[in-house]
């Protein structure tokens, strides 16, 4: 990709859409994910303040330009190849915080801008009095990423609390702002959403949430973020959960893996977490290839003993 070539884009995109940015060239992926792996974007670019004009801007162009745009989130389940991702990725990591849609919002509705942390969200949520969006506490990544994967922990996911969603998609082959709401949305199931079979980039999200006890939610918050910390998630660069679970399978993934005695099992500076089944660290400056390579090695081994087939959570995006 000519860097010359996307320079003239964004440039382009500026005049018709003007905002800040912070805009980079070749720049090292492993910066911008949980796995801390991954090589070079040939540009990317954080757009700041009010962003949607621009990013119409930006893949519609790209779209004329024929130059793949890439939506990032908080990189959180995301490994890139080591060969980096080619065209321009879009973070959208600034955008974050409530949405000033939110004074059109009905009283049980919190409205967040796609970037928050969902973290942050949950705090916000429970410190304003709504309680529902408790079990994202301690969970790394945005409220982009959580609704495009409808994001699920302790029972519960973000189909059971959404209420619509504003996102950027093609209308007449142009890119649009289109509102959906979620009771005339059908595609969601266990980590899955209508969102990732489209050409979408989500932009606000809407929460249907209960008037709640601020105490109670907050200390089942620091329950979640303890028992997390218990299970290891934040001892090395990871993306948490490597494989989904199956109730087919009539138990945990990560207790089949365990019972396959396949923790500790390493493939280069990729391991599976020695105190978890399910979890794939950077254990020692791992590639982006080991961890791909693990992560093969760990599905075809259990489907050979026990016939399971795996799906990963992780998802391996960039030049493979």
């Amino acid at each position: 990709m000519t860097y010359n070539k996307i320079n003239k884009l964004i440039k382009k995109c500026f005049c018709e859409a003007q905002c800040e940015a912070d805009i980079r060239f070749n720049e090292p992926m492993k910066d911008h994910t949980s796995f801390k792996v991954g090589g070079h974007a040939d540009c990317w670019i954080r757009p700041e303040g009010e962003v949607c004009a621009f990013c119409i801007s930006l893949l519609n162009n790209a779209k004329a330009e024929k130059i793949p745009v890439f939506i990032l989130g908080g990189g959180a389940n995301i490994v890139v190849s080591d060969k980096g991702i080619r065209g321009i990725v879009l973070d959208m990591t600034s955008w974050a915080g409530q949405s000033m849609l939110a004074l059109f919002a009905k009283d049980d509705e919190i409205i967040f801008k796609s970037g928050t942390s969902i973290n942050e969200a949950a705090d916000n949520c429970a410190s304003s009095g709504f309680s529902g969006l408790e079990f994202l506490a301690g969970m790394p990544g945005t409220i982009g990423g959580a609704v495009w994967m409808n994001a699920r922990c302790y029972g519960s996911e973000i189909a059971d609390v959404l209420s619509r969603v504003e996102i950027i998609t093609q209308v007449n082959n142009e890119y649009v702002i289109k509102k959906i709401e979620k009771e005339n949305c059908a595609g969601f199931g266990y980590k899955q959403s209508p969102f990732q079979k489209m050409d979408c980039l989500i932009i606000n999200a809407a929460f249907k949430l209960n008037k709640g006890d601020k105490k109670k939610s907050l200390l089942q918050m620091e329950k979640y973020r303890e028992e997390r910390s218990s299970k290891g998630h934040y001892k090395f660069p990871c993306a948490g959960s490597a494989f989904k679970n199956n109730h087919d399978f009539g138990k945990p993934t990560g207790q089949i893996i365990d019972e396959l005695g396949l923790k500790g099992l390493k493939k280069g500076g990729a391991q599976i977490a020695p105190f978890h089944g399910n979890i794939i660290i950077n254990a020692e400056n791992a590639l982006a290839k080991d961890i791909k390579a693990l992560t093969d090695e760990v599905a075809a081994r259990v489907k050979k003993e026990t016939g399971f087939t795996l799906e990963p959570e992780i998802l391996f995006v960039g030049e493979w």
